[in-house]
């Protein structure tokens, strides 16, 4: 009854298994053997050489990789709707030192090539401006759409002709990889982009997110970085363990497809109240505050946005008959 975030989802028990399994002896911070053998695992995903660093939370994943790509008088362009920009609390103004960044529009929170060139035209060469130096975005969005392959590619496209880097703030690029039905590679590097911030904390794992560098060359800058940033855990197997566990038999990708699947069932049943198309495991409704009242009466828990919209987010745990209810009290209000 719980739609409030991924974030309220239990802890998959793989994940849990893995973290028991991993309660031993061995190296510290990064040194332990699995958190070494992350970069092979993750090569294999992503079907090229990458370097993986684990990190407890998004928000440092998505600082730190910012960091790699723009310095302190540099500007990172962004939707104005994006984490970084609106939940992240000065994170990635902090770790590169002061790096602005710049707001964009969209619809749906979704940057476009069009969108970018034109905030690029208007800021225009001179010495006056901050200059970009990367460009930042969500897959999925803040309201949950799903940037298709092509459609990113178009982006890292432009990022390449303007001397710009790429980040992704993966939070749920689980969720999009599954919405899309594709490869890892063709929602990342394929499509132009340097670092992936890719969340498993609301698929599934207790607290680890992976940052992905396809360029393996920086790996060492940003393992420094962690480590000022107070980000290296001392006993960093236990991350190392959720990911690796994340990974087995695709797990991710099954936990992401099952709240992919839950939310189609919300939304076939909120109609003509959607605000956005449902692409992910995101719901954004238009609900007044009698309706909100009935639904919590009822027991489900959300999240209120705007006045008379709310949000739910099914998670990796709910099938179609955990969602059922909801489903009903929607189509009833």
């Amino acid at each position: 009854m719980q739609f409030f975030s991924d974030n309220c989802a239990p802890v998959h028990p793989a994940v849990l298994a893995a973290m028991a399994a991993a309660n031993a002896t061995d190296a510290a911070y990064d040194g332990d053997a699995l958190s070494r053998a992350l970069d092979a695992r993750f090569s294999a995903l992503f079907e090229r050489e990458v370097a993986v660093l684990w990190t407890a939370t998004g928000t440092s994943a998505n600082a730190l990789a910012l960091a790699l790509l723009c310095p302190p008088y540099g500007g990172i362009l962004a939707h104005e709707e994006a984490h970084i920009i609106a939940d992240e609390c000065g994170a990635v103004e902090l770790q590169t030192g002061g790096a602005r960044l710049i707001p964009c529009t969209g619809e749906g929170a979704r940057l476009t090539p069009k969108g970018i060139a034109e905030r690029l035209a208007r800021i225009g060469r001179s010495v006056h401006q901050t200059q970009p130096h990367a460009v930042s975005l969500s897959n999925l969005t803040e309201y949950g759409l799903a940037y298709a392959p092509d459609e990113l590619a178009a982006i890292g496209a432009l990022c390449r002709a303007s001397g710009l880097a790429l980040h992704v703030d993966g939070a749920r690029f689980a969720n999009a990889v599954a919405a899309h039905g594709c490869t890892p590679a063709d929602l990342s590097w394929r499509a132009g982009v340097d670092v992936l911030s890719f969340g498993f904390t609301k698929n599934g794992a207790m607290n680890a997110e992976a940052l992905v560098l396809f360029e393996p060359a920086r790996a060492e800058e940003a393992r420094r970085r962690r480590k000022r940033a107070g980000h290296l855990l001392s006993k960093g197997r236990f991350l190392a363990a959720q990911l690796h566990a994340m990974l087995a038999d695709d797990l991710w990708l099954a936990n992401a497809r099952a709240a992919n699947a839950a939310a189609a069932i919300v939304a076939k049943a909120a109609g003509a109240r959607l605000l956005h198309p449902v692409e992910g495991n995101e719901i954004f409704l238009r609900l007044t505050p009698a309706e909100a009242a009935t639904l919590r009466a009822q027991g489900f828990g959300f999240h209120d946005m705007a006045p008379g919209t709310a949000r739910l987010v099914t998670s990796w745990h709910h099938q179609a008959a955990d969602v059922a209810p909801l489903a009903a009290a929607l189509a009833a209000l």
